[in-house]
């Protein structure tokens, strides 16, 4: 109970402050005077009873989930080539760490080139920067397993594809499980921005249409939104993969 009532006491705090900067700095700049809690509140039930907010939030989860479930399936099989394949890793070695290091946002350009313009270029910058971390997890789960298991496999006669089965993937759940999660929280980072350059719908246009109609209120509204709606997949994954980790 002591945990909760500190999370809740931190959450009311950050309001708090929320609510003092704003009301303290309105005079000087009534853009972050529109921006209050007060506003953003009535701003946020206007856009959910009006607005299309919902409509936003439901496009922009889509693209997030098929950019990641994308990412997903394709950084695990590259992930047990690297760890499963010691040349493999060496051969790629540089490369990957080279495309890793380059900012998903930069590939902006080249996803509007080749993908167009709506949803496709978004969950191509989901993709690239969802992959890496689940590859490289799950590399270095499989290089991590105790060599005894497949020398005790093999004496029992157990094949490559035996031991990767009910060896390697059961042993690498959680290394998997971990990159995944880290994988989402940089997805959710790059999708606002991924949404500002191409497309009319999602999240991150509705902050630029905001912006345009010098709707600051609104604006606050949706970035409310965006925080709230990340830590709420954050949770909700963490407490999925908890479970998963504890199934046999």
């Amino acid at each position: 109970m002591k945990s909760i009532a500190l999370r809740i006491l931190g959450a009311l705090l950050a309001v708090a402050v929320w609510w003092i900067a704003t009301d303290l700095l309105s005079s000087s700049s009534p853009i972050l005077g529109a921006m209050g809690p007060a506003n953003t509140w009535t701003a946020l039930t206007n856009l959910l009873t009006q607005g299309n907010l919902l409509d936003s939030i439901s496009v922009s989860l889509q693209r997030l989930f098929i950019g990641l479930g994308l990412a997903t399936v394709t950084g695990i099989a590259l992930g047990l080539l690297l760890g499963w394949l010691k040349w493999a890793e060496q051969l790629t070695s540089v490369p990957v760490q080279f495309l890793r290091m380059i900012s998903p946002l930069a590939w902006m350009p080249v996803a509007i080139v080749v993908f167009g313009i709506g949803t496709p270029p978004v969950v191509f910058l989901i993709f690239i920067a969802a992959i890496w971390p689940i590859a490289l997890a799950t590399s270095s789960g499989v290089r991590q397993l105790e060599p005894k298991w497949h020398l005790l496999a093999k004496s029992f006669g157990a094949s490559a594809r035996e031991r990767l089965v009910h060896i390697v993937i059961p042993g690498i759940r959680s290394n998997v499980l971990t990159g995944i999660r880290l994988a989402l929280a940089v997805s959710w980072i790059v999708l606002v921005p991924a949404e500002m350059l191409g497309v009319d719908s999602g999240l991150g246009y509705s902050i630029l249409n905001s912006r345009d109609q010098l709707a600051y209120d609104q604006l606050a509204a949706i970035m409310l939104t965006i925080g709230l709606l990340g830590f709420i997949i954050d949770w909700i994954a963490q407490k999925l993969f908890a479970i998963w980790s504890r199934t046999k």
